[in-house]
Order: structure tokens, then C-alpha cells, then sequence
């Protein structure tokens, strides 16, 4: 037999789909639509298995839909700014610019390798000016509605470098590349107002029916709606304040508060500005980092001040007013009061500084006095040591009549609070999307008009400064504005920013005045399916959400406010991890084994090699497997068969060698079957008529059937064993079946195979000399009604028999049948039934006495 030669066949069918552009997505306006987009990737130099799954993911989709008559969209793009491409020509002495583009060259030749039905005459890059001229007019756009403003606002800041760092270059507090402690500085920086949102953005999660519901929680949790109640504290110390607001979620807990927190940053905090302690805590708290994680892993530390507040429940009550530095400004009013028995941070806070710790809730289920020492308690229950609210279910009952109180006192009202802050984009950094803003002589904002766009970054400049590369470009910065001498913006936006509309651009790509064509998004939007890892769960497609909220905010050209109909996260692939015996990571193609147990270096086989846990594949630990080598050895198809097998998708698949090799084995096999079939088919030159003859028709339809369901649910696993299903018939059934029934019945299976082996039906098509419209097939439902069935026979719950039956026959007639066989009758003889369980086709037990 000839063996399937993958290499040939894929570089064939791969040049036959760039020439033809089989999978062309067209605009046909009374044509069903289907878009279908994986995230797009980062140019980091090679693909990698995470981006196998991802992309054969949305392959098998995009190729079933185009087979189901659907226009398909199914483009590729590439993120291509950010830190990754500026850091590394900083430490390699590269541009930036022809870092990406090489790297662009040679995962595109990679992902090619696949057979992905990628239409890459929609490609886009976001580091390309075509790409973000518009996004620089998005960014007026949305300045003139209000969605744009600047604001002061905390950053990393290291003090070595000069620059701001993200949360991820902040490494155990220090700087990644300098190693100086970071610090929180206060910057003017460019937001965007995702907050007007909030609800919106909160409420239309409900819509989303084809999200994952874990993904709707994460972002309802980030989007963070609390309801609560502002309070006014009246304090005592200073002449000038006589009260301080907080936010709490919590007033029924008012009784248990032992202490007020301030942010270093709260108004009151001018009053300390001098006092030299004072300003030793807040440098101690810029070391804290900004982001709320870092915050509530650092050591909770307090200033204590000489101020004193009034309990609102209880005049007769003073608490001391600390600045603390778990205490954010841009959350309620960057004040907060203590209730250390119910908050663990409080209660650790209360410890360190001595201060009182009043039990105010306690268990239903309580008996006897309730103390709270080394562990806050935090659940429901009863309310108690609070006067008028004691014996109130908590937190039920309780935080209504405490708001109740507050009103009528005038000391608080109901207040609804939200998590989600204003997006800060702007980054001190090079490679990015210019800002298009300029300041005039008196630091005023101007807009850059129109017809300058797009403003290009400096090319050739040298990366090796402290603080943003741009502040040092004079002559670049210079810009003439209606006459007026102007310095342009050196802030670049956020790269999260390219990626919140790219799915837009994909629509109209080759649209030169605008991002998109209004016409062209009305037809493709919103995406049918997107694809991705569910790492970006919470900001990317939160940001995604905003921004086509705020395009379509004052425009009565756009209402598409959800930018992803159906979103799919896919599992991580993961593979053991190895250490030497130094504890350095060791890759897989550096060791050896005989027995898949003990594992020794190749270049040392005296040294063994330690097997550690299973995790997700990553350079940093060496454990990934290099694709590109993989299809090289075992073919793209057979990648495909193996990456869609096993798990299901949204789990996390396991590599394995010994996968691998029976896929392609199956590949292989299914060639050798493939030429079987194609014998018997040319071979046989009269009509072969037996009862064979229905069966492959109901084989056929049935799996079909099955293989169509697997497809719409993203059952890709069941679909792998739906193909082994194929090929254990079609071995077992060829040389009973007529010539014609062989024929008609294997044309579908290999439409059928289209979507997951290309190539290989593909081949079979060509071999057999016919030509494949891409057309899924029809299923006949006549060959799907069941005929026969198997029904397990039990007596006394013991199982006695496995009888071939009528599909859809009834109690009485089974029983019939049961006594008219010798094997069961036996057990029945003299024997009086007490009672059946029938389960219908499946099974009946026969009780007896």
C-alpha cells in the first residue's frame, strides 16, 4: 500500500487555497452571515501549541459554517506594539519595527503550515499606521463626546529608570530591568470614562447567553457593584474639617467600628503635610504598589493621628482617625471605618495597633458568649451588642434598618457604589500608538486635526534613556497647529486600546478614510464566534464591550453595543516540567528515556533528570514542545486530529509523544483504508445488492447526524471518536456494499472530514477524481429512525441476557420474547414475578419471589 506522503499533499492543497481563496469571505447581503475570530496573537517570534489549539479551534468551525452555506468571515491580525517588542530591542540593540515584522514573517509562514482557512487578504497589524490612524481618530472622536479626559492619577513609578512600569513589570516590588524599589506616583494621565458604563456593562452580561457563565462572573465581580450606604463620621481635631465621608457596604456593622483609615492622599492629609513621621509613612506606602493586589498582599501599616470620630450610632463613642495604607482614594470617598471582628484586614490592622475588637454578628447557630480573636467572622446571622438592631438577621434585615437610621438621622443615605474605575491609558513607553493631543505655550490641550493623521512615531531613535524615549525627540515633539507652535503628546495608549476594536477593522480593512465601513459592520457584527483563552476574561473583552458602547454613544449611524455573540475559552496545553539536578528547568528535547519512568540528560546519561508536575507550557520553565517541528515530523492534520482529541476544549489537554504518534498511525491507516475503498469502488463491475446495503445508509446518516451535533456544541473530543467510529465500518463493511452505495456514502463521510482533516480529504476527493464543492451533506432522516435495539435483560438485578429487539417495543411484547428464550427462561420457571422495571429500549429487571 502507498503511504500518505503529508508533506506533498499539504504544501499542494495549501498554494490550491491561496490561489483559489476558497474560504474569501465576500459580502453577499442576502446570504447568511457567520463571523468567526480567534484572538489574535502577539508577534513573538513562533507560534506556539496554545496557538495551535486556538486557531484549529476556529478552523473546524469556520470550515463547517462555510460548508453549511454561510458567508464566512475569518480573518487574521497581529497585536503588534507593546513592552515585549520595546524590551527586547533595548537589550538587543534592534528597531522595534523590523523585530515585529520579522517576527510577523515567520509566524504567519508557521500558522499557514496548519491549513487554516484563514482569509489573509483581511490581514491587519495594529503597529501598522494604517491601522492606527484610526484609532487616533476614534480617540478625538470619543474626546469630543467626554469619553476621553486627563487626570492625575497613582502609577508604578521607578525611580532608577525614570519611567512608569505595568503591575507585570513589577517583580516582589522592584523594577524588572533596574531593580530599584517602585514607587506609586501621582501622573497626568489619559482615561477613558468606562465607569458611565457601569450598569450597562453590568446589566447586558444577562444578554450574553452563548458567554461561559464563569466568564459573566468574573466580569460582574470586576465591574464590582456594591450597595451600601454613605455615612458621615463628625470629627474632632481640627478646626477647619468638622466631618468625614465613607463608603461602606456594611452600616449594620457600625456598633462593632473601632477605628476610622484615610488614604495618604485624602484631603485631611494636607494638614500633615510638614510633619516629618507623616511624611516617612506615606513614602513607606508608595512602596506598596498601586494595584488593589499588591495592596492587600502588603503589610497593613497605619498612621495614627491625633483625630478623633464620633460612632453615628453612638455619640457618646470616639474612635481614633488613622491614614492607612490598604485605604484607596479613587474608591468611596478614600476613607473607610474598621470593624475588626467582621473584616480580616481590619482585624489584622486592629491587632498590630492595639485597638478594640467588638463582636457585632454572630452565628445562627451560637450558643453562649461569641468572641472574635485571630479570625474575623465573616458570614451571616444574628445582630447583637448593637442596641436597636440586635436580634436582626444579618446581613439581610440588618443593613436596611441601619440605612433606615442613618437617613433619619441625617447622617448617611442608601448609596449604590461600583468596583470599576476609569481605564487609564496612557503609557510612558515608545513602542504604542501615538496620543493624537498636542499642548500649546500655556499647556493647553489641542487636538491634532484630521489631516495630519496619522501621527507616525520617530523611526531610528534611541531606546537606551531614561524615562519615555519620546520626551527626548525634540524635533518630532514640534508640531504647527493654525499657526500656533505645539508639542505633541509623548504618552502612547495602552495596547489593550488596539485591541478593543480590531474586530471592527477586520470588517472593512482596506478602508482608508475610515476604520470601518458603517454598512459593512451593520452586516458582519457582532461576532459570531470568538475564540480565546480565558486569561483576557476580564479586561480585554470588558474593554472591548466599552468601546463599541462608546462608538455607538451619540451616533445614529451604530447601535451595536455587544461586540461577541458567542465566546468560547479554550483549556491550556500543558506537559511535564524537568528539572536538572541543580534545579535549573530542562526542555523535553534535552532528555532520554527507555521506559517513559526515569528520564536521564541526553549529553549526560548519568544524570538523572526529575519529573515535576504537570503545568501549562511555558518558555520560562521549558516545557513547551515546538510546533513547527511537530508538523514537520507528523503532518498538520495529524496536529489537528491530536489537539482536538482527549479533552474536551475548554479543558486543558495534556501533551503526550504517545498522542501524537496515534494520530498520525490514524492517518495513516485511514490512507490505507482511503485505497481500499477506492479498489472496491473502481473494482466491482456489476451491482452488489445485499443487506448491506441499508446499513451503510443508516451508518452513514446516523454518524453524520452525530458528527453535526458535536460540531454546533464544541464536542471536538466526542467529534475525534466519531472518526474512529468511521473508519472500524467502513473496514469491517466495504466488500459487502455495492459499488454505487460505497461510493455515495463515503462522499459524505469525507465532506464530513473536511472540517477537521483538510488535507486529507482533500486528497481523497483528488484521488478519487471528484471534484469537492465544500458543500456539507444532507442527512436523510428515513435512515434515522431506529429499527432494532438492544435491551439488557436482568433477573433479580442480575444481568442474564442481552436481547436484539424492535426499537420502541412495549413491556408486554418483551416479555413475550423473554419467555420464549431457553437462556431466560430458565430463571423464570416456577417462578412467580413480583414486578418489572422496564426502562423503554434500554433495560427490564424481572423481580421474582
Amino acid at each position: 500500500m502507498t503511504r500518505y506522503n503529508f508533506k506533498s499533499v499539504e504544501e499542494k492543497w495549501q498554494k490550491i487555497w491561496e490561489d483559489k481563496k476558497v474560504f474569501e469571505s465576500k459580502v453577499i447581503k442576502d446570504k447568511k452571515k457567520f463571523y468567526c475570530l480567534e484572538m489574535f496573537p502577539y508577534p513573538s517570534g513562533k507560534i506556539h501549541m496554545g496557538h495551535v489549539r486556538n486557531y484549529t479551534i476556529g478552523d473546524v468551525l469556520a470550515r463547517y459554517k462555510s460548508m453549511r452555506g454561510f458567508n464566512v468571515l475569518h480573518p487574521m491580525g497581529w497585536d503588534s506594539f507593546g513592552m515585549p517588542a520595546e524590551n527586547a530591542a533595548r537589550q538587543n540593540n534592534l528597531d522595534p519595527k523590523k523585530w515585529t515584522e520579522k517576527n510577523i514573517s515567520t509566524m504567519k509562514s508557521q500558522l499557514k503550515q496548519l491549513g487554516l482557512s484563514i482569509d489573509w487578504s483581511k490581514e491587519i497589524s495594529t503597529c501598522s499606521p494604517e491601522y492606527y490612524k484610526h484609532q487616533q481618530k476614534f480617540f478625538l472622536d470619543l474626546y469630543d463626546k467626554g469619553l476621553v479626559y486627563r487626570k492625575e492619577n497613582y502609577v508604578n513609578w521607578d525611580p532608577i529608570d525614570q519611567t512608569v512600569l505595568a503591575n507585570e513589570q513589577v517583580i516582589d516590588g522592584r523594577g524588572w530591568r533596574s531593580g530599584a524599589i517602585v514607587e506609586r506616583k501621582k501622573l497626568n494621565q489619559w482615561c477613558f470614562n468606562i465607569s458611565k458604563f457601569s450598569d450597562e456593562l453590568l446589566d447586558d452580561l444577562e444578554k450574553l447567553d452563548e458567554w461561559p457563565n464563569k466568564v459573566k462572573v468574573m466580569q460582574k465581580n470586576w465591574i464590582g457593584k456594591s450597595f451600601g450606604s454613605e455615612i458621615t463620621f463628625q470629627i474632632e481635631g481640627i478646626d477647619d474639617v468638622k466631618s468625614v465621608k465613607i463608603f461602606t457596604t456594611r452600616p449594620d456593622t457600625l456598633f462593632g467600628c473601632s477605628f476610622l483609615a484615610l488614604s495618604v492622599d485624602h484631603p485631611i492629609s494636607k494638614y500633615y503635610e510638614k510633619d516629618d513621621n507623616f511624611k516617612k509613612f506615606k513614602e513607606d506606602c508608595s512602596k506598596s504598589g498601586t494595584t488593589e493586589e499588591a495592596i492587600a498582599q502588603a503589610e497593613k501599616i497605619g498612621f495614627k493621628t491625633k483625630l478623633l470620630a464620633t460612632n453615628p450610632f453612638d455619640s457618646e463613642k470616639k474612635i481614633p482617625i488613622f491614614f492607612a495604607n490598604f485605604v484607596l482614594m479613587d474608591y468611596g470617598f478614600g476613607a473607610v471605618f474598621g470593624c475588626p471582628s467582621h473584616d480580616q484586614r481590619d482585624l489584622d490592622f486592629a491587632l498590630k495597633y492595639n485597638l478594640d475588637i467588638i463582636p457585632v454578628v454572630k452565628p445562627n447557630d451560637h450558643v453562649g458568649e461569641f468572641k472574635v480573636e485571630k479570625e474575623a467572622y465573616t458570614g451571616p446571622g444574628k445582630i447583637f451588642n448593637s442596641k436597636f438592631l440586635d436580634g436582626l438577621s444579618a446581613p439581610e434585615e440588618s443593613i436596611l434598618k441601619a440605612i433606615q437610621v442613618l437617613e433619619e438621622k441625617k447622617l448617611g443615605n442608601k448609596k449604590i457604589n461600583f468596583r470599576l474605575k476609569d481605564w487609564g491609558i496612557s503609557r510612558q513607553r515608545y513602542w504604542g500608538c501615538p496620543i493624537p493631543i498636542a499642548y500649546n505655550k500655556n499647556n493647553e490641550i489641542v487636538k491634532i486635526p484630521n489631516e495630519f493623521l496619522p501621527i507616525k512615531l520617530p523611526e531610528n531613535i534611541n531606546l537606551n534613556t531614561k524615562g519615555n524615549p519620546l520626551d527626548h525627540q525634540d524635533e518630532w515633539k514640534k508640531i504647527l497647529i493654525d499657526g500656533e507652535e505645539c508639542e505633541l503628546e509623548t504618552d502612547t495608549l495602552d495596547t489593550f486600546v488596539d485591541s478593543s476594536w480590531y474586530f471592527l477593522r477586520f470588517c472593512s480593512p482596506k478602508n482608508d478614510e475610515n476604520g470601518f465601513n458603517v454598512d459593512d459592520i451593520n452586516y458582519w457584527m457582532p461576532v459570531d464566534q470568538y475564540i480565546g483563552g480565558v486569561e483576557h476574561a476580564i479586561l480585554h473583552l470588558l474593554y472591548s464591550r466599552f468601546f463599541m458602547r462608546a462608538l455607538s454613544y451619540k451616533n445614529d449611524q451604530i447601535n451595536i453595543k455587544e461586540p461577541f455573540k458567542g465566546l468560547f475559552t479554550q483549556g491550556m496545553v500543558c506537559h511535564e516540567t524537568y528539572k536538572d539536578q541543580e534545579n535549573n528547568w530542562v526542555s523535553p528535547d534535552e532528555i532520554t528515556s527507555e521506559d517513559n519512568k526515569n528520564y536521564y540528560k541526553k549529553n549526560n546519561l548519568s544524570e538523572k533528570i526529575i519529573v515535576g508536575p504537570i503545568e501549562s507550557m511555558s518558555k520560562s520553565k521549558k516545557n513547551t514542545i515546538d510546533p513547527e517541528e511537530i508538523i514537520k515530523n507528523y503532518g498538520a492534520d495529524s496536529v489537528r486530529l491530536f489537539i482536538l482529541s482527549d479533552s474536551p476544549p475548554e479543558k486543558d489537554i495534556q501533551w503526550s509523544d504517545t498522542g501524537i504518534k496515534a494520530a498520525f498511525k490514524f492517518i495513516q491507516k485511514f490512507w490505507t483504508l482511503h485505497l481500499n475503498i477506492k479498489n472496491q469502488i473502481e473494482g466491482q463491475n456489476d451491482k452488489f445488492i445485499g443487506k448491506k446495503g441499508d446499513e451503510i445508509f443508516r451508518f452513514t446518516n446516523q454518524i453524520l447526524q452525530k458528527i453535526t451535533k458535536n460540531l454546533e456544541s464544541f464536542q471536538y473530543n466526542v467529534l475525534v471518536a466519531n472518526l474512529y467510529e468511521i473508519y472500524n465500518f467502513f473496514s469491517k463493511n466495504i466488500s459487502s456494499v455495492s459499488a454505487e452505495d460505497l461510493k455515495v456514502n463515503y462522499i459524505k463521510i469525507l465532506c464530513s472530514l473536511n472540517p477537521i482533516l483538510p488535507h486529507l480529504s482533500a486528497e481523497c476527493f483528488e484521488d478519487l477524481n471528484i471534484k469537492n464543492s465544500y458543500q456539507w451533506p444532507e442527512i436523510e432522516k428515513k435512515y434515522l429512525i431506529q429499527s432494532k435495539t438492544s435491551i439488557v435483560i436482568q433477573i433479580n438485578s442480575k444481568k442474564r441476557s442481552i436481547m436484539e429487539m424492535q426499537f420502541n417495543i412495549n413491556e408486554k411484547a418483551l416479555m413475550q420474547e423473554i419467555y420464549k428464550d431457553a437462556k431466560c427462561n430458565k430463571y423464570l420457571e416456577d417462578k412467580i414475578i413480583v414486578k418489572t422495571i422496564f426502562i423503554k429500549d434500554k433495560l427490564i429487571n424481572i423481580i421474582t419471589d
